[in-house]
């Protein structure tokens, strides 16, 4: 728990989300927008962690941009981001990459359980009873 996950695991779960990335740009689907939403979180909370460093303004235009990127796709106006949306998003996906390589499998565990619990509805009181 307290090294890295394998570099291959590590190269296959960026590669997935690099995929995703590629796609929006161009006209994704849903699911690759679903990909990249769950990356954006998964990093801000392994920075949280103490693992990777997300400054704020740019967390905020990657909020914007898949926010953006959801209404559109949502409302059938298609699935993909501006290029000042595709930039901040990346620069996102960046940082989580190079979290996915350094950070500790405890830190990657506890931020995909984060992301199942927001998930699954859970408030944040009833997920701090759950690991108490």
């Amino acid at each position: 728990m307290l090294l890295p996950i394998p570099h291959a695991v590590a190269n296959e779960l960026a590669l997935q989300v690099h995929l995703a990335l590629a796609a929006i740009r161009r006209g994704g689907t849903g699911d690759d927008a679903r990909a990249l939403l769950h990356a954006h979180v998964l990093a801000q909370s392994i920075a949280e962690a103490g693992y990777g460093v997300l400054e704020p303004e740019k967390v905020r235009a990657a909020d914007a941009a898949l926010i953006a990127c959801f209404e559109c796709g949502n409302t059938g106006g298609g699935w993909q981001l501006d290029e000042a949306g595709f930039e901040a998003v990346a620069q996102l996906v960046s940082v989580y990459d190079r979290q996915l390589q350094s950070a500790p499998l405890w830190a990657l565990t506890e931020a995909s359980e984060r992301l199942e619990r927001m998930g699954a509805g859970e408030t944040s009181q009833q997920a701090l009873r759950k690991s108490a």
